[in-house]
């Protein structure tokens, strides 16, 4: 993960465009065939299986697992900072990071492994470690927490890869190139057991086994990305195998795709043996299904479908220094993926396990309290579309989202209501209309006054964190 400054800027002022309405997706008829151009690529149509789908997890696992360690900074991902690039709180960058002089990474490489340990000899110790992991462990896991689909990183910017690949890396020794066991495949299989989609991420602009780097200033974020015709071959190879083995439901490239490669033609081929998949903006092309802010949500709803990629900490991949403080708090993740949703986003939750799998105890706190919240609120999350507008606040100083299902408003209680009742200011509901609380039954007592609409809550109010009302009429 992680884009370069000119990247952000750039993809900030798409992000936050936006719109007051959005309409919801329409079904299009996908065409039979595409072609490798941007004309032919937009046509396809967003599958309503992505529109409808709210939540993913993303999983960040490979050789920086073994070492799993990032200083705990940058809380707000200024990525712009000057010592962002020494100081870099993403475990996943291991390998660059123990390579700048001065660096807190480089500090805990030498006084746990030595200064002449070679990143790669965490090869070894990952194979062996993953032998104990389970796929249908984590399936389930995932399943429970509310998520539809899965992306895991498939080959990060260290060029490792987590399928034995048909396609030798030329700098690698063979035992270092990919992991002992077909983790891609045995995950997909387990994801789609469980009803889920199976997306797969590929870090097509970085790959520090064909430009080692390291980036140690801003300017070199362009500098390392390989752009050598073997590079353009082996990537398009590489990304060929993963569609053809795995038909991933997600195609998710990072960092920009090689100029020397052959992006419009691998996504032609891609909507041709998927049809339902999705790619995502990073590409470094005019064509997307959906824009991928990191650590950013939008500030209104926006008509072209969007999804936020973010850790449960600060960093994507495992990182063993991070405890409670650094990992997003139980409520403000349900009051996140409610925020996301009623813009028209997606959220992408990233999971960081160690290298045997395990899933870090924080991490598993969340993503149960996530589930738990999503069994009896997911009415107003899952196939809805954004309503006239995103956001309102209670009289009593509560944030509000709202979305649309068919003929149904859900307007969601960011917080703990304050009284026995909540008062909804600028909304305004037709006589007879019935309004509940996910989670009860019984419809409740409301009433119109003026502009604002006040509801009687139930007596006893059960549940936690953000309180879902369903308004089963026209609201305005």
């Amino acid at each position: 993960m992680f884009l370069s400054r000119f990247d952000r800027i750039l993809k900030s002022i798409l992000f936050l465009f936006g719109s007051i309405v959005v309409l919801a997706p329409i079904a299009a008829q996908a065409p039979s065939h595409y072609e490798p151009s941007i004309e032919s690529l937009d046509r396809h149509p967003l599958p309503q299986w992505y529109a409808n789908a709210k939540l993913g997890i993303f999983v960040h696992w490979g050789l920086y697992s073994v070492p799993g360690w990032a200083p705990t900074v940058h809380s707000e991902h200024d990525f712009e900072s000057l010592d962002y690039i020494t100081h870099n709180p993403y475990a996943e960058w291991y390998l660059n990071s123990m390579r700048l002089d001065g660096s807190p990474t480089q500090a805990y490489h030498k006084e746990h492994y030595g200064a002449d340990y070679d990143y790669y000899n965490f090869a070894s110790i990952f194979n062996r470690e993953i032998q104990k992991w389970r796929a249908e462990d984590w399936a389930k896991v995932f399943r429970d927490a509310g998520a539809k689909y899965v992306v895991l990183t498939t080959k990060h910017h260290d060029g490792f890869t987590l399928w034995p690949s048909s396609t030798p890396n030329p700098s690698l020794p063979a035992a270092r190139q990919h992991a002992s066991r077909d983790l891609v495949g045995e995950l997909t299989a387990a994801v789609n057991q469980q009803g889920l989609r199976m997306g797969l991420y590929y870090s097509g602009g970085y790959d520090w086994t064909f430009v080692p780097g390291p980036i140690r200033v801003a300017a070199d974020y362009q500098k390392v990305k390989p752009q050598s015709e073997a590079y353009g071959k082996y990537a398009d190879a590489q990304v060929r195998e993963i569609i053809a083995r795995y038909k991933p439901a997600v195609l998710w490239n990072d960092i920009d795709y090689p100029k020397s490669g052959h992006p419009l033609q691998i996504m032609a081929e891609y909507y041709q043996a998927v049809p339902d998949g999705v790619i995502d903006d990073r590409f470094g092309v005019k064509h997307s299904d959906f824009i991928s802010p990191e650590y950013q949500t939008l500030d209104k709803i926006n008509p072209k479908k969007w999804e936020e990629c973010r850790g449960l900490g600060r960093s994507f991949g495992y990182n063993r220094a991070e405890g409670e403080a650094e990992t997003i708090a139980p409520d403000e993740l349900i009051y996140l993926l409610v925020d996301v949703v009623s813009k028209n986003g997606n959220l992408l939750l990233d999971v960081g396990p160690e290298a045997d799998g395990t899933i870090p105890d924080v991490q598993m706190t969340r993503l149960k309290a996530l589930g738990a919240w999503l069994q009896v609120n997911g009415d107003a999350i899952y196939a809805t579309h954004p309503w006239k507008r995103a956001a309102g606040e209670t009289a009593e100083g509560i944030p509000v989202r709202f979305t649309q299902k068919d003929s149904a408003t859900y307007a969601i209680l960011l917080g703990q209501p304050k009284a026995a009742t909540a008062t909804f200011k600028s909304l305004s509901v037709k006589p007879g209309t019935k309004i509940y609380l996910l989670g009860n039954a019984s419809p409740l007592v409301w009433s119109q006054q003026g502009d604002n609409l006040r509801v009687d809550l139930p007596t006893g109010l059960t549940g936690h964190y953000a309180y879902s009302f369903r308004i089963a009429g026209p609201v305005s």
